[in-house]
C-alpha cells in the first residue's frame, strides 16, 4: 500500500511538470495552430537559468525562478515576433519547420553554454516530511503547491479578465476577433510569453529534484504533445487533467508493468486515443 501511495505521489509530481508544460503548448496552438516544437526547449532553458542563477550566482531558488520566468516569458515573445508571425500566412509547414530549427538552435545554444554534463540544481527545502505516514520529499510537496497556484492563475487569468477573453476569443475565432477590435497580434505575443513563463516555472520546478541536462527538452515535449492529443487539441482543460493522467498511468505502469517501457506508455496512450477519440477527451477551446 505504501508503495502505490508512493507512487501515486510521484504521478502528481511529474503530472504537475507534464499539465505546466502542456498548458502552453495547447494556448499557442489553440490561438495561432502552431504546434510548437520548440517549446520542451524553453522548459529546459527555464531549468538552466534556475540552476545558473542558485548554483553560480548565489540568488535564492525563488527570486531564481522569477528571473527565468521573466526571461523566458521576454524570450517567448521575441520569437513570436521574429520566427512565427512572419510565417503567419504561409502553409502551416513553414511554421512546423521554423519551430523545429528553433528547437536545434536552443538546444545548440545550452549545449555550448553548460556542456553536455548532467547538472542539478540546491533548493532550500532539502529535508524530508511525513505526509500521513508516507515519507516525501519537500521540495515535491513545494512543486506540487507551486504548480497547482501556477494553474489556478492562468485559468482566473483566461476566465476573469480582459486579456484573457481576448485570448479565448482569438482561439475561437480570429477572424471574428479582429472584427470587433482585437488586436490578434498583440494576443499571439502575449500567448507566446504566457506558455514560455509556465514553460520556465516547470522547468525551475523541476530542476532540484531532476537532472538538468541540454536534451532534457525533447522527451518533455513528445509527452506534452502526447497530453494536448489526449485532452483535445487548444483544451486547456485537456491539457491540465491529460498531464496528470498519463503521468500517473506511467508511474503505476512502470512499477506495476515494466519500468523498462515505462517511456513508451505515452505512445501507447497516443495509439489508443487516436483509435477510440481522435478528438481527444475534452472540448478543442481554449
Amino acid at each position: 500500500m505504501e508503495l502505490f501511495a508512493q507512487q501515486i505521489l510521484n504521478g502528481l509530481v511529474t503530472g504537475s511538470v507534464y499539465s505546466l508544460v502542456a498548458l502552453g503548448l495547447t494556448l499557442i496552438y489553440g490561438t495561432m495552430n502552431v504546434p510548437n516544437f520548440a517549446h520542451g526547449q524553453l522548459f529546459m532553458f527555464g531549468a538552466y537559468l534556475s540552476y545558473a542563477l542558485v548554483m553560480r550566482a548565489g540568488v535564492h531558488y525563488w527570486i531564481a525562478m522569477a528571473i527565468a520566468v521573466v526571461t523566458l516569458a521576454i524570450a517567448g515573445a521575441v520569437l513570436e515576433r521574429s520566427v512565427f508571425r512572419p510565417l503567419r500566412h504561409a502553409p502551416p509547414l513553414n511554421s512546423m519547420i521554423a519551430a523545429l530549427g528553433v528547437m536545434l538552435l536552443l538546444e545548440a545554444v545550452a549545449q555550448n553554454i553548460w556542456g553536455p554534463e548532467f547538472r542539478h540544481t540546491d533548493t532550500p527545502y532539502g529535508g524530508i516530511v511525513s505526509l500521513f505516514g508516507l515519507p516525501v520529499a519537500a521540495h515535491r510537496l513545494i512543486l506540487l503547491g507551486a504548480a497547482a497556484a501556477s494553474m489556478m492563475a492562468l485559468l482566473v487569468f483566461l476566465t476573469r479578465t480582459t486579456a484573457g477573453a481576448a485570448i479565448r476569443a482569438t482561439a475561437q475565432n480570429p477572424e471574428a476577433a479582429l472584427l470587433v477590435g482585437i488586436d490578434t497580434g498583440r494576443v499571439a505575443m502575449a500567448t507566446f510569453a504566457i506558455s514560455a513563463a509556465l514553460a520556465a516555472v516547470a522547468g525551475a520546478l523541476i530542476a532540484p529534484i531532476s537532472l538538468v541536462y541540454p536534451a532534457m527538452g525533447t522527451v518533455v515535449t513528445l509527452k506534452a504533445f502526447v497530453i494536448v492529443v489526449l485532452g483535445g487539441m487548444g483544451s486547456v482543460t485537456g491539457a491540465l487533467i491529460g498531464g496528470y493522467l498519463l503521468a500517473l498511468a506511467e508511474s503505476l505502469g512502470g512499477t506495476y508493468v515494466s519500468a523498462t517501457y515505462q517511456d513508451l506508455i505515452a505512445f501507447v496512450v497516443l495509439a489508443l486515443v487516436f483509435t477510440f477519440r481522435p478528438a481527444g477527451l475534452f472540448k478543442a477551446a481554449v
